[in-house]
């Protein structure tokens, strides 16, 4: 999955591709896009690296 996230002004904009629906590891969702995890970026916030967790769900 491919996930950019970039900052522009006081704004955290994050764009990644949608998947086909699947079941969550407990299936009570249905996960359309996710990091599976955090993920490090380049991005910095005062000075210090920002990491994203993403999950993006539709309920079942």
């Amino acid at each position: 999955m491919a996930i950019v996230a970039t900052i522009e002004g006081k704004k955290l904009i994050i764009t990644c591709d949608l998947d086909e629906p699947v079941p969550s590891a407990s299936g009570k969702t249905l996960v359309v896009a996710s990091t599976r995890g955090n993920m490090k970026t380049d991005l910095t916030v005062n000075g210090k690296p920002l990491t994203i967790g993403l999950n993006a769900y539709i309920p079942k």
